[in-house]
């Protein structure tokens, strides 16, 4: 009960310095991909570029992608890898938030708990852009908008929640160790192996599909799918969706308690 006031604070908190919220994902988004040459256009080369490489490899080169139900392979493809970069984008520059806004961990003023929340809304905003090209190519392959669409927005929010509880740990945890930042790059590139995102799932024994499915990502990239390709709503899997709820509960309470006991030392190492 304590932790759900605290989060009910947090949020308040959070409402009442909106503006601030915005302000700061905007100078950081700004710090990110607008001091080049090419600015914004590099937030959209690396994944993309990525997208054409494995399509090409598993398409072109293999012609051997994963059954798809008749739904064509890229499309299979862009549904699991733009929620995948979100995740992998937003929870590496979580985990550097702390330390890469040292300057506002002194301010007294400043509540310094939103700050991995910038960094997932700075990522947000290539998200969305992303989540665009994923509609318009729907809609180039001749798919027309279902009622499933709606659903985006939730899957979303869930990502944005979870994300908050894993950076609130790792960011603090951050602070005392340099070693978790290359951790967690390890781990984003096994779990994006781990995740079916240019496999199926059913290519694994079903006995075996449960181990996969404990992975977070996997709620979420399975949620797009279902969104754009299968056409089910998040309700039809409960057990995994409250899987899903009750590790995000977990996570944010973890992950609020390890920043709150940490966080009165961040100043004296920074």
């Amino acid at each position: 009960m304590r932790y759900l006031k605290e989060f009910y604070r947090f949020l308040k908190h959070i409402y009442s310095s909106r503006e601030l919220l915005l302000s700061l994902i905007k100078n950081d988004f700004r710090k990110q991909y607008l001091g080049s040459y090419l600015g914004l256009v590099w937030a959209f080369i690396q994944p993309l570029t990525f997208v054409v490489v494995i399509w090409f490899v598993f398409e072109i080169g293999f012609r051997s992608g994963p059954t798809t139900n008749g739904t064509p392979f890229f499309l299979y493809l862009i549904t699991g890898m733009i929620p995948w970069f979100f995740i992998s984008n937003a929870f590496i520059s979580g985990t550097g938030a702390i330390v890469n806004n040292s300057f506002l961990v002194k301010k007294v003023s400043f509540r310094i708990s939103i700050l991995p929340l910038v960094e997932i809304g700075s990522a947000l905003i290539i998200h969305l852009a992303l989540v665009g090209f994923l509609v318009f190519a729907f809609l180039l392959y001749g798919y027309m908008p279902t009622i499933y669409w709606l659903q985006l927005p939730f899957y979303i929010l869930c990502s944005i929640v979870l994300l908050l509880g894993l950076s609130w740990l790792t960011s603090a945890i951050r602070v005392f160790v340099k070693d978790i930042g290359n951790f967690i790059g390890v781990l984003m590139q096994i779990g994006f192996w781990a995740t079916p995102i240019f496999w199926s799932i059913d290519m694994i024994p079903e006995k075996y599909q449960w181990v996969l499915k404990l992975n977070p990502a996997f709620y979420i990239v399975d949620g797009y799918r279902n969104s754009f390709i299968n056409g089910s709503w998040f309700w039809e899997n409960q057990n995994l969706t409250l899987y899903y709820f009750g590790l995000t509960i977990f996570c944010l309470a973890f992950g609020a308690l390890v920043f709150k006991r940490l966080r009165p030392h961040f100043g004296d190492v920074l």
